[in-house]
């Protein structure tokens, strides 16, 4: 039998194709499992649940319209329309205001803990527009998603606080400075001592599809991930990877619906900071966004076609059931 023997340099190429695989692997790999067969009928929760979404978005997107610095009274009136749906929900909101020449406005609520409610978890979503958009997936649709957890989570009994913040300033060109609401509210948390336990960003989630070839990824995830955009995304830096973890199978416990996740160190994938929890990493809070993947599967994205009728709302109180069930798991574990 002839003997084949492998040269030094074959070797290390080999080792470290698969260090690269195995390390890929590792940023890929979540707890419990996805669903792979087909969705269960909506309840009758999920289906109000999905009307009140549908009017959020259309409120946002389609009765106020392109909202962001530019546009200050339309900001100001989604802004409202916010804290008035937290009072709604029986939520007392209150308000961040910063900004060097012009007043920007958080519009934050919390539920407040029992036994632990000096341990927050912040549930954020920025309602701000790029310039000529509704932004009825970015983002008012996390907006939306956010505002129905804080109402079905009233009530509930926590033992952590759960800090509901609808940031502004996510967009260009305010993202990761001085004027970015997530990045002021991370700093004010951290000065005054704040026991912030995690951060979770809404970013994007009513776009969906079950086209084959619908979802797009950044190369080498796509030999990983299914090509359909029927699933929400759990995205984070490498650091914030226990608290993806914990926090997904928790999802997957609570709601079959597909989903999948991603904790990937910035230098090798850039877009996993693109939101308002990488503000939170600049204070070292585990943070990670929960998002339809935008312009990954959305074509629409940052463009005037982002619009409420494009939107699937039941997927939408379905992917809200499985957050709830997340929240309130991470807002009472001892």
């Amino acid at each position: 039998m002839m003997k084949i023997s492998a040269r030094p340099e074959q070797i290390v190429l080999l080792t470290l194709l698969y260090g690269v695989m195995a390390f890929v692997y590792m940023c890929v790999n979540m707890p419990g499992e996805t669903l792979s067969s087909e969705l269960s009928p909506l309840t009758q929760s999920q289906k109000e649940s999905s009307k009140r979404l549908q009017k959020h978005v259309w409120q946002l997107a389609e009765e106020v319209g392109e909202r962001h610095y530019g546009e200050p009274k339309a900001y100001n009136s989604a802004a409202d329309y916010i804290a008035n749906v937290f009072k709604q929900s029986e939520l007392t909101p209150y308000e961040d205001e910063f900004g060097d020449k012009l007043q920007y406005r958080n519009i934050i609520a919390e539920h407040y803990g029992t036994t632990l409610a000096d341990e927050i978890i912040i549930v954020g979503a920025h309602y701000d527009t790029v310039w000529l958009s509704s932004g009825a997936d970015d983002n008012a649709s996390g907006v939306a998603v956010m505002l129905e957890i804080a109402k079905q989570l009233k009530k509930k009994q926590l033992n952590r606080t759960v800090r509901f913040i609808a940031f502004a300033n996510e967009e260009e060109p305010h993202f990761m400075s001085e004027n970015m609401g997530s990045l002021f509210h991370a700093k004010r948390s951290h000065d005054r001592g704040d026991k912030i336990i995690g951060m979770i960003s809404l970013e994007m989630l009513g776009y969906y599809s079950n086209e084959a070839n619908s979802q797009d990824y950044p190369s080498p995830f796509n030999w990983f991930y299914p090509d359909t955009a029927n699933f929400v995304a759990f995205v984070s830096d490498f650091n914030s990877r226990s608290f993806v973890r914990k926090s997904i199978n928790f999802f997957r416990e609570g709601e079959q619906f597909p989903s999948e996740g991603l904790t990937a160190p910035v230098l090798m994938v850039r877009d996993v900071q693109r939101s308002d929890q990488a503000a939170f990493w600049r204070y070292n809070v585990p943070a990670f966004m929960v998002t339809d993947t935008a312009a990954y599967r959305n074509y629409y994205y940052h463009t005037n076609g982002d619009v409420p009728e494009s939107l699937d709302y039941d997927a939408m109180a379905r992917v809200t059931t499985g957050l709830i069930s997340m929240i309130k798991q991470l807002a009472i574990a001892e």
